[in-house]
Order: structure tokens, then C-alpha cells, then sequence
């Protein structure tokens, strides 16, 4: 049966499917960067008010300002923006079509489409997910990057900008000068402090070609900050032949695991939907949430992601299955990692360790071992190395840690231990390689990327214990430096 709206009534018995009637919704959202996390996350909070007969003023208008977003676009208009979700459980799988999505932007270069769709007072919410690495952040002083080419060409070109934060500013000056309020800016991405470096990315942007635009958009625009948690797998051939066996033709179905977070700070200056009705927390300490899940979920990915790609295991819970690996992960998390965490309300840092270990062994969540370790540019310095920093100035435990980081240098020398190629997995592997394959014999080599690392590389004790690990990992190998931590 091919996803539609007019094959709904129609859907094998067992798939849930949207009670509301979409033709009557209206749109409250644009989210932008609509890839599977959002469709399985924020997408499926907002069709469960939707479901409960709320909300139905905030649908959601899909978008993306990148040329490669229109074949998603194509996917999701030939099924009326609809998706299969199929969670992924050791006791069972179930189906349900979500349609809190009713259209995707049109992709067009200076993105006016989008500028036009965003300028609409009905659209309160901006969401994005655009992922760590894509707020033109600097990695160390975490200042807007002010230099990028991108951000220089929005700065000159600000009717037709390239980037996400560029067309915002744009949609917000054509409210301002219609008269209308700002909308919120919602980031949904795997960032500490999200919502306040949304915010100095828009202002920032904004105030390089309008000053007076960008103290409007600073003073009368909202941008809270918020957790996101769900591990949501890439869409591949294995995904798509799930859904067929249910009897579904869906082109963009999503899988995911039994659990969902959302912990978000309530402050949106144009309204939103009640999402703490179907689960999601409002609260004034987002904060301690999201070190909770980016040091621990997030930096634990990272943990064992290298380690597992040198290894040429192809899976997250194949990783966790490894006589090394996952016993690698619930060692760092619990004895470098969660010291520096505090508990929130009803879980302890050492509770969430063993909760993130059940969730990584999950062997129906075909979660790759490459995309976890993707982009370790970004994630890295926003995951492991503040953990790292604090630990040092406390003098607690770092090997583990530094073991993790000589496991990401040698993965980006580009081969695995079998002699396999690693295939580029950064968007800056063409920098990162031939330093990794310098610090073979030079490991100070690894240390000495500043826009990485900072002045970690000035540390003694850190310089030492990476170097320590770096060498036994290419002398000895990936599990004699595990079995040698493990041991220690």
C-alpha cells in the first residue's frame, strides 16, 4: 500500500495512523534540516497532541536550504509529507504514520521560498536541526565564527542568503517591517546552551548588515534552549524492507528506539504547542539535563564509535557487544564522566550509565558505527572535551578519556586494522588526516589542532596519557590499548 493521505483508511490494522482530519490543519512551524531525528522526535510529539484533538493550528512546513535537501523534499511531497515510524524494541516492533508534517518548502537558490514562508505571521516556531557542527561556531572559544565564506556571503547578500540563519534574519526583518512580532527560534540539536547559540548565530549574522535589525531580533525574539534524546537510526536498504513487510511502500519511513526525552525551556515569545500533555518537560534548568545526556549519551557514542570503526564493527550494539568495548564505555562513563554530572530529578548520573548501556545494546536498532562517529570535529570538543577540561582542573581520571581521543586520531588516518579503508567521515577529514597520520610518529601533532583542542595540547598530564595511548595503539594495536586501560 503506498503512503498517502487517501490510502490511510486502508493501512494493514496494526499501524496506527493519524484520528485528526489534515486537510482542516493549519501551519504554526517551519523546522528546518528534516531529517529522521525530527520526524521521530518533535514531529511525532506534536501528531500525538494532534491526536488528543489539540494543536492543530501548528503544523509543521517542512524546509531545507541545501541543494541535496530537494530529493527528501521529492520523497515526502509524493507521500503528503507523511511518515512511518517503526520503533524498534527487543520485546516486539510497531508502526504508526505520523502527519503533523502537511508540506516542504520548495529548495531555491537565496532561498526565497522559504524567507516567504517564515515572514508569515501564522508560522510562531522556527525549529532547526542542522546538527552540532552546522552554527558557524568556533569549536574552542564557541564565539560566532563571523569569518566563515557563508556567513561573509548572507552579510553581503542578506535578501538572498545561503544558510539557514540567514534566511531567519531575512523572514525577521520582513515581519519587523510589516509590522508583525518576531517568531521563537527553537534549536533541536545536540548542543549545550542550544537555544543561546542559536541566538548569537541570528544576532550575530544580523548585526553584521543591520545593527538596528539585529537589537530588535535580540530584545523581542525568544530563543529557548532544550534537550533532545532519541536514538534514531540512518534510513537504509534494511529500513526500507522493514516497512514493506508491514505492507507499507514508504520511501522515508524511520526507525527508533522505545524512549523519548524532550526538556525544554518555556520561553517562546509567539506561543506554542502543549507538548508537556504528551511527555515532554518544561522546566528553568535545561541545563543540568543536557550535560546529563550530551556528556554520558552523546561523549559515550564517541567513546566507543572509534574504537569500533578501527575494529571494522559495523554497529553501535555490535560495539557494545565487543568483550572490550562496551565494558571500555561503562568504565569512562562511570568513573570520568558521570563525577562530573549532576543528577537531575528522578535519575542519578551512575542510573543514567546503566540506562545509556541497555539503550546502546539494543540489537534492534541497527545504529552504524559510522554515523555515530561522523563529524568528530564537532563532537568531540562539545562532547568529551569540557569533561575532559573539568577533570583535569579537578584531578580526576582522564585516561579513558584520553585513550577516546588517540582512538579518533588514529580512526582519521583513514584505515582500519584489517587494512580497509575508512572512507571520509569529517567535513574536514582532508584536514584531519595527514595529521593523523603525522601523529603516528608525532602524536603532539594530533594535540597541536588549536581550533580543536585549544590549549589541552599545553597540558602535561593530558599530552602524556594521549601520547601513551597513541603509541600502544599503533604499536600494539586497538584492544591490547583497551586491554591495558581495562586493566589499569
Amino acid at each position: 500500500m503506498r503512503l498517502a493521505d487517501a490510502a490511510l483508511t486502508s493501512l494493514p490494522e496494526a499501524v496506527l495512523r493519524p484520528t485528526y482530519d489534515r486537510s482542516a490543519l493549519t501551519p504554526g512551524i517551519v523546522h528546518i534540516g528534516l531529517g529522521n531525528f525530527h520526524r521521530a522526535h518533535q514531529s511525532w510529539y506534536l501528531h500525538r497532541l494532534m491526536q488528543q484533538g489539540m494543536a492543530h493550528d501548528w503544523a509543521i512546513l517542512g524546509a531545507g536550504v541545501r541543494p541535496f535537501d530537494a530529493a527528501q523534499r521529492d520523497r515526502l511531497k509524493a507521500q503528503d509529507c507523511l511518515t512511518t515510524l517503526i520503533e524498534l524494541d527487543p520485546k516486539g516492533q510497531s508502526a504508526e504514520v505520523v502527519g503533523s508534517m502537511i508540506d516542504y518548502i520548495e529548495i531555491a537558490e537565496g532561498n526565497g521560498p522559504l524567507i516567504a514562508a517564515m515572514s508569515d505571521p501564522r508560522i510562531r516556531i522556527v525549529a532547526l536541526t542542522v546538527t552540532e557542527g552546522g552554527y558557524y561556531i568556533d569549536p574552542v572559544t564557541k564565539a560566532f565564527d563571523v569569518t566563515h565564506p557563508d556567513i561573509q556571503h548572507d552579510a553581503a547578500n542578506p535578501d538572498r542568503p545561503r544558510t539557514a540563519f540567514g534566511a531567519i534574519v531575512a523572514a525577521l526583518k520582513a515581519r519587523r517591517d510589516a509590522g508583525h512580532g518576531p517568531f521563537t527560534g527553537q534549536s533541536c540539536d545536540n548542543l549545550q546552551g542550544n537555544g543561546a547559540i542559536l541566538r548569537q548565530t541570528v544576532v550575530g549574522l544580523a548585526r553584521l548588515s543591520d545593527p538596528a535589525l539585529a537589537d530588535w531580533i535580540d530584545t523581542h525574539a525568544t530563543f529557548p534552549n532544550s534537550m533532545v534524546d532519541c536514538i534514531v537510526p540512518a534510513t537504509g536498504p534494511r529500513e526500507l524492507a522493514l516497512v514493506r513487510e508491514m505492507g507499507i511502500e514508504d520511501n522515508a519511513p524511520v526507525t527508533h528506539e522505545n524512549f523519548r526525552q524532550w526538556v525544554i525551556e518555556d520561553d517562546f515569545c509567539a506561543g506554542r504547542p502543549d507538548w508537556d500533555r504528551v511527555g515532554a518537560t518544561f522546566t528553568k534548568n535545561v541545563h543540568d539535563f543536557e550535560v546529563m545526556k550530551i556528556r554520558i549519551l552523546n561523549g559515550g557514542h564517541q567513546v566507543i564509535a572509534n574504537a569500533g570503526e578501527v575494529l571494522g564493527i559495523e554497529t553501535i550494539h555490535g560495539c557494545m557487544g565487543h568483550s572490550q568495548i562496551g565494558v571500555f564505555f561503562a568504565r569512562v562513563a562511570t568513573r570520568e564522566i558521570a563525577p562530573h554530572v549532576k543528577p537531575v530529578p528522578g535519575m542519578t548520573p551512575e542510573a543514567y550509565v546503566t540506562m545509556i548501556h541497555r539503550r546502546f545494546s539494543n540489537p534492534m536498532i541497527a545504529d552504524t558505527t559510522r554515523r555515530v562517529a561522523f563529524d568528530g570535529s564537532s563532537r568531540h570538543p562539545g562532547f568529551l572535551l569540557p569533561t575532559l577540561r573539568e577533570a583535569l582542573a579537578a584531578g580526576t581520571p582522564i585516561d579513558g578519556l584520553a585513550l577516546s581521543e588517540a582512538l579518533w586520531a588514529r580512526m582519521c588516518q583513514g584505515t582500519r586494522e584489517d587494512g580497509t579503508t575508512i572512507e571520509a567521515n569529517d567535513p574536514i577529514w582532508d584536514q584531519l588526516q595527514p595529521v593523523a597520520a603525522a601523529a603516528r610518529d608525532r602524536p603532539a601533532d594530533w594535540l597541536e589542532q588549536r581550533q580543536i583542542y585549544g590549549d589541552l595540547a599545553d597540558d602535561p598530564r593530558f599530552a602524556t596519557a594521549f601520547a601513551t595511548a597513541l603509541r600502544r595503539i599503533w604499536t600494539e594495536g586497538t584492544e591490547a590499548a583497551l586491554a591495558h586501560y581495562l586493566e589499569s
